[in-house]
């Protein structure tokens, strides 16, 4: 898994217990997603279709510096399937994972469209992973 965001959790990024607010996290996850799949499928008409479970396993407070892993797990005729993890930059301690992430392809009328790509492409040699 590529970590290639990260974001310092901030005042007006908590939620009423002081902790990171879910929905601000979730907004960076598909944001990230969206420009993974982007790069990837090389087009910039693509749309969120599915996110499964969200699994918090712990919290992020203020001043942490945490770091969004994405990576393709499956590509489909019209569709990329991506898994995310986001940790803790510091300790490596996890805080949220998702197993599936899907975008598709869509046309100009946001009809479901073949991307032809079978393979993870990578922008740069630096990033490929192991």
């Amino acid at each position: 898994m590529n970590f290639y965001t990260r974001k310092w959790v901030k005042p007006e990024d908590l939620n009423a217990h002081g902790t990171l607010f879910g929905g601000s996290l979730l907004s960076w996850i598909d944001e990230e997603a969206a420009i993974y799949t982007i790069i990837q499928l090389g087009t910039n008409g693509c749309v969120t279709k599915y996110m499964s479970e969200i699994n918090f396993i712990s919290s992020a407070k203020q001043g942490d510096i945490i770091e969004l892993g994405i990576k393709a797990t499956h590509f489909g005729r019209t569709s990329l399937t991506l898994a995310c993890q986001v940790r803790n930059k510091i300790t490596q301690k996890v805080i949220l994972t998702i197993d599936k992430i899907v975008f598709v392809a869509v046309d100009a009328e946001g009809r479901p469209t073949p991307h032809g790509k079978t393979e993870i492409f990578y922008t740069d040699e630096r990033l490929r992973e192991d």
